[in-house]
């Protein structure tokens, strides 16, 4: 795994990352531990972004996230339903997990998921969110996740982190590296 890059203090523009980490993935059972060290730092109200290619590990590491967050029911690819919510069976709060592939506009399409509502309680999770659900918090960790393309068996990802915002300025990310 490679050494993270310090945090820096936030620029002008508030979607400048103010943490960024980098991790190298092996398999997808190191993903899912990924998810579940990142669940850790996570609570409610926090909007995580990923962006991947098809089978890049999204579904995998919200997997962990959800298992790291002792929510209840088995985290699957939302990709037909557009949206699941898990909820904690514990004192935790609970998952949304959205898959915005198939939604081709922004937030203005999303609002009928009421993404907004669930926020503050929840820890929401989107797939393919970039350009559709970054106005719904200042505050966010965008996770990508990039793989080998082509015809390759190869399961090692490069995993990048990038908390924007207050929220991320002090997080200890970079222990997950």
């Amino acid at each position: 795994m490679e050494t993270p890059a310090a945090p820096h203090s936030p620029a002008a523009d508030p979607a400048t990352p103010v943490t960024t980490v980098t991790v190298t993935v092996n398999s997808p059972d190191e993903m899912r531990e990924l998810g579940l060290a990142l669940a850790a730092r996570l609570r409610p109200g926090d909007l995580v972004m990923l962006t991947g290619e098809l089978g890049a590990g999204k579904t995998t590491l919200t997997r962990g996230l959800g298992a790291g967050l002792g929510v209840r029911g088995a985290v699957t690819s939302p990709t037909f339903v557009i949206a699941r919510v898990h909820p904690p069976l514990g004192e935790g709060p609970a998952l949304v997990h959205v898959d915005a592939y198939r939604l081709g506009g922004g937030l203005d399409e999303m609002e009928d998921l009421d993404l907004d509502v669930s926020l503050p309680d929840s820890v929401v999770v989107v797939e393919w969110g970039d350009g559709k659900v970054e106005e719904l918090a200042d505050d966010r960790l965008h996770v990508l996740i990039d793989r080998a393309t082509g015809d390759t068996t190869d399961e090692v990802r490069v995993v990048t982190l990038n908390g924007i915002g207050e929220r991320w300025g002090g997080a200890d990310l970079g222990s997950l590296a």
